[in-house]
C-alpha cells in the first residue's frame, strides 16, 4: 500500500473517531444512568442492546465517513463536476439528442510553470465562471460542466450541436485576447452530439479528435463520420482475417526509381477501403498496433519481395520498432528472405521525444545490421524529429509536406535548404514528396534532395499502384 493510501485511512479513522465521540459518550451516559437510577439488578437484555448500539452506531459512522468520501461531485480547485460523476451524469442524459462542448486552457502548463501552480489553479476556477456567465448571457443555464483533465472542461447540453456551434465561434472570437488576473490564456474547444454515436467513451475521444484537428484553425468539424462502435468492430475483424490493400507510389534518385513507399488500408466486410487516418488511433486504443505493423511487414514483404532493385518503404509505430515481437518477426522475415537484405525501409514518426535514446539507438543499430534502413518522417514541424535526427543513427530523412506546399515562399525555402544541407552532412539521405509541378520538382533537384516523390513524376494505373 502506498503512502498516500495508508494517510488517507489514517485520516478518515481519525475523522471517525472524532464524529464517534459524541455518540459513545450519550450511549456510556444512558448506560450509566440506568445503572444508577435503578436499584434492582437490569436485565441481560439490556447490556446486550447496549453493546449491540454501541458496535452498529460505529459502524454506522465509518460507513459514512468512508460513503461520504466516495461520493464526492465537485472538484476542489475549479468547483466544476468531478470526471466520474460528470460521466455518470451524462450517461442518463445522451439517450435522447444531446452535444458535448470540450473547452480546454492550452497553456495551462505554461501558466502553472510561469506563474505558479497557486495561480494556475486561480485560472481554472476564474475560466469556469468566465464559461457560465457567457452562457448564462446565451440563456444557457444549469448545465452539467466537469473537469476531464488539465485544462479541459467538459460541458452537456441539450439538442443538437447545429445549435450550439456559432454560439462557440463567437465564444472563441470573444476569448481570442482573454485575460484573467492578468495571465493570458489561450483556449481551444470541439463539438459533437449524439448523431456521432451514443456511447460517452465515444463521444468524448471524438472531441478529443477534433480539436487536435482544429486546433489553430479555430474550424469546427461538422461532417458525420463512421460509428466509433461499427468501426471498432470492422478494424478487428479486418486485422483477424487480414483484409488489407497494399499499393504504393515510386520514389527517385537523379530521375532514376530506386524506392517505391507503400500504403496500406484496411478493407471492411463490405469491401469498402478504411483510411489510416480513420482507425490508426483506434488501432492504438485496441492495443493492436504491433499486431497490425506485423501484418502491414509480412503482407508487404509478400507482395514486393520479387521487385528488382529498389528498396520498398513500409511505415510503422516507433512502438513496434522498441517492441521484442515486431523485432523477432523482422529477423524472421530477413532469415525467410534473405535476398530482402538492404532492401527495406522502415519509415516513423513520433511526437513525444523517448527518453531512453541509447537503448533506441542499439535497437535500430541491429536492424541496421540485419540491411534494414530506418526513415524518419516529418522533419521540419515535429519538434521530435530535430531532436531524433541529432541523436538517432538514421539513414534517411523526410521533410513535412508544409515544406513542399509553402515552397513558393521564401523563408520556407531557406528553411528547407538548410534543413537538406544540415541532414546530408550528418550522413543522412533526404527526401521530398507531394511534388505536384516542375517548378517544386527543380528547385529540388536544384537544392540537391536525394529522393523525390510526387505526381510529377508518376501516374496512376487503373490497379491504383504508381509506375
Amino acid at each position: 500500500m502506498l503512502l498516500p493510501e495508508k494517510k488517507e485511512r489514517e485520516s478518515r479513522f481519525r475523522l471517525a473517531l472524532r464524529m464517534g465521540l459524541p455518540i459513545f459518550a450519550l450511549v456510556l451516559a444512558l448506560v450509566s444512568s440506568s445503572l444508577i437510577t435503578n436499584h434492582e439488578p437490569l436485565p441481560s437484555t439490556f447490556y446486550f442492546i447496549s453493546i449491540l448500539l454501541l458496535v452498529f452506531s460505529i459502524y454506522f459512522i465509518f460507513f459514512l465517513i468512508y460513503k461520504g468520501f466516495d461520493e464526492r461531485i465537485t472538484e476542489r480547485v475549479s468547483k466544476t463536476f468531478t470526471r466520474e460523476y460528470l460521466y455518470t451524469l451524462l450517461r442518463k442524459r445522451i439517450k435522447k439528442e444531446y452535444t458535448l462542448l470540450l473547452l480546454s486552457i492550452n497553456n495551462l502548463h505554461n501558466i502553472n510553470t510561469e506563474y505558479g501552480i497557486k495561480n494556475g489553479d486561480k485560472v481554472l476556477y476564474e475560466f469556469v465562471r468566465y464559461l457560465g456567465e457567457y452562457l448564462k448571457d446565451k440563456n444557457i443555464t444549469n448545465f452539467p460542466i466537469g473537469h476531464i483533465k488539465g485544462g479541459d472542461f467538459i460541458i452537456g447540453l441539450e439538442g443538437k450541436k447545429e445549435e450550439y456551434t456559432t454560439m462557440l465561434e463567437l465564444l472563441y472570437l470573444k476569448s481570442s485576447e482573454l485575460k484573467i488576473n492578468e495571465i493570458e490564456v489561450n483556449i481551444s474547444g470541439a463539438i459533437t452530439d449524439t448523431s456521432f454515436s451514443n456511447n460517452l467513451e465515444y463521444l468524448i475521444e471524438n472531441l478529443f479528435e477534433i480539436q487536435e484537428e482544429s486546433k489553430n484553425k479555430k474550424v469546427l468539424k461538422t461532417e458525420i463520420t463512421i460509428d466509433p462502435n461499427e468501426l471498432e468492430l470492422q478494424v478487428i475483424n479486418a486485422i483477424k482475417k487480414e483484409l488489407l490493400v497494399i499499393t504504393t507510389q515510386n520514389v527517385y534518385e537523379n530521375n532514376k526509381l530506386v524506392m517505391k513507399e507503400c500504403f496500406t488500408k484496411l478493407i471492411d466486410p463490405n469491401g469498402k477501403v478504411l483510411h489510416p487516418k480513420s482507425y490508426i488511433k483506434l488501432v492504438n486504443k485496441l492495443g493492436l498496433i504491433t499486431q497490425y505493423d506485423s501484418l502491414v511487414l509480412r503482407k508487404s514483404i509478400e507482395q514486393y519481395k520479387n521487385t528488382q532493385e529498389e528498396l520498398f518503404c513500409i511505415t510503422v509505430h516507433p512502438t513496434s520498432l522498441r517492441n521484442r515481437y515486431f523485432l523477432e518477426k523482422i529477423k524472421n522475415s530477413l532469415e525467410d528472405n534473405p535476398e530482402l537484405k538492404g532492401k527495406i525501409v522502415l519509415m516513423m514518426s513520433e511526437t513525444q521525444y523517448y527518453s531512453h535514446i541509447d537503448r533506441y539507438n542499439y535497437t535500430l543499430g541491429s536492424l541496421r545490421k540485419q540491411g534494414v534502413k530506418i526513415a524518419l518522417d516529418k522533419l521540419g514541424v515535429l519538434h521530435t524529429s530535430y531532436q531524433y535526427l541529432r541523436d538517432l543513427d538514421i539513414d534517411i530523412v523526410r521533410f513535412d509536406t508544409l515544406f513542399t506546399k509553402s515552397v513558393n515562399k521564401k523563408s520556407y525555402r531557406s528553411a528547407l535548404e538548410g534543413f537538406n544541407t544540415m541532414a546530408q552532412k550528418m550522413g543522412v539521405k533526404t527526401w521530398i514528396k507531394m511534388l505536384e509541378n516542375e517548378d517544386t520538382k527543380a528547385f529540388a533537384q536544384e537544392i540537391g534532395i536525394n529522393y523525390i516523390q510526387g505526381n510529377i513524376l508518376s501516374e496512376v494505373d487503373k490497379n491504383g499502384e504508381n509506375k
